[in-house]
């Protein structure tokens, strides 16, 4: 302590000299600087006096807010005690409620299930129906309807009730008839445009331009494809008729036949997916055929020629049978080996027109087939490559090598089959042509040892 007391004096010296320094400047005497010294104690202690009293002023500011924070907690915690009471009242009143409810419905809370469950279901159905287009308010009934009987504040009204029967009834209603009516469809190039649409039933939709089809969301756009010409022409047909009866194709699926009648490939789309292999085989097919229709041709006018040249006395030169006879004609003095050598001679030369493009139309029928089996090999590789880089997952992705084999393999067959038929008729025109010239031959010759016997 003494040496804390010693500190302190020689700092209030310290400060005091150092004053002294300060104001020495001004002080002129002693006496001017105890002068000095006497007006700062005094300046001094007015100012603590003057903080003592403000902190006096703000102690006591503070108490009265104090108490006043004290009177407001006591205040809601006995509003929080009045409310937990009331709350605990409101409860058992609730509670009690409930029960007379439940009491006096009795089989009317099972009534109001039912119609709950019935209106979401009808919610739904009228969403995915034709019918939506020209009555969407009914959405919104709907929606009001599920939300009063979800909540536990509120009861179906009558009114309620007849709305939703309405509603079926002008549903099944309209499932049978046809109507015509403006609404926006957006075509398949992507616009959107106000035309007059026709509605059949609650199942197809169709414009001057075709099928269309109705979206969940409400829109109604073009098919991307329209079906093949004869569904395509009864649409046009209905759409045009005013009055009467009209053959339709009605979807009964509300669309999914009818899209599967769009996603499947047209003939040329089939052959397509044949590639390469595909075409060969119905150019060599489409050749096969030319030759086939050109020798059956040629052959029929050939055949015809030789039955009027077998009821003709002189031999002609255009047809085979004519030209034989004049051979025979010409070498007539000659001997029975000579005229038999000069008959078979003649015979011979019109063979190879008699049998002209046969080997090819059978080459053709052997190839077919086999060109249809190298499409099936190459697609199947196809399909074990995409296997290989993105595994048996997706369907999808190996419907293209699956595709191609089985349309070449049916390309193949279907130019076959046609050459073996073709074939046979054709050879068989020759072969009739042949059998008359050798059968005629054979009783020229036969005639003529007769006579020189």
């Amino acid at each position: 302590m003494k040496r804390l007391s010693l500190i302190l004096a020689f700092g209030l010296l310290s400060v005091g000299f150092g004053v002294a320094n300060a104001q020495e400047q001004d002080a002129a005497s002693m006496s001017e600087l105890l002068n000095l010294i006497e007006r700062g104690q005094a300046r001094d202690s007015q100012e603590a006096r003057q903080r003592e009293s403000t902190f006096t002023q703000q102690r006591n500011q503070q108490q009265t807010l104090l108490n006043r924070a004290r009177a407001e907690r006591t205040r809601q915690e006995n509003e929080s005690a009045r409310l937990e009471q009331l709350f605990e009242n409101n409860n058992t009143r609730i509670v009690a409620a409930r029960a007379a409810l439940d009491e006096r419905l009795g089989a009317l809370k099972e009534l109001f299930g039912v119609l709950q469950t019935v209106s979401g279901d009808t919610q739904g159905r009228f969403n995915a129906s034709l019918t939506n287009l020209q009555y969407p308010d009914r959405e919104e009934f709907l929606v009001a309807l599920g939300s009063k009987m979800a909540s536990a504040t509120e009861l179906a009204q009558i009114e309620d009730i007849e709305r939703l029967w309405f509603e079926l009834q002008r549903e099944i209603y309209e499932s049978g008839k046809v109507v015509r009516f403006n609404h926006q469809v957006t075509t398949a190039a992507g616009e959107q445009i106000e035309t007059e649409i026709v509605r059949v039933g609650a199942f197809n939709l169709i414009s001057d331009a075709g099928y269309l089809e109705y979206k969940e969301d409400g829109a109604v756009v073009e098919l991307p494809r329209q079906p093949e010409s004869r569904f395509a022409g009864s649409a046009s047909d209905l759409f045009d008729a005013e009055s009467g009866v009209v053959g339709f194709g009605v979807d009964g699926t509300r669309g999914g036949i009818l899209a599967l009648l769009v996603e499947t490939p047209t003939i040329m789309e089939k052959v397509d997916q044949g590639g390469i292999v595909g075409y060969c085989i119905i150019s060599l097919g489409l050749f096969g055929l030319l030759i086939a229709l050109w020798r059956w041709l040629g052959l029929s006018s050939d055949s015809r020629k030789v039955s009027a040249q077998l009821k003709r006395d002189t031999a002609g030169t255009d047809n085979p049978l004519g030209r034989v006879l004049a051979a025979y004609e010409s070498n007539k003095a000659a001997d029975t080996e000579t005229i038999e050598l000069k008959l078979s001679e003649a015979a011979l030369k019109e063979m190879p027109g008699l049998t002209k493009g046969l080997l090819f139309i059978k080459v053709i029928s052997v190839v077919a087939p086999l060109m249809g089996l190298l499409g099936t090999v190459t697609g199947m590789i196809k399909t074990f490559q995409v296997i290989t880089l993105y595994g048996a997952g997706d369907p999808k992705m190996m419907a293209g090598g699956i595709s191609q084999a089985l349309v070449t393999t049916v390309l193949g067959l279907v130019v076959a089959i046609p050459m073996v038929l073709l074939h046979t008729v054709v050879s068989g025109q020759s072969r009739k042509i042949v059998n008359i010239i050798q059968s005629q031959s054979a009783g020229l010759i036969a005639q003529h040892s007769e006579r020189n016997g």
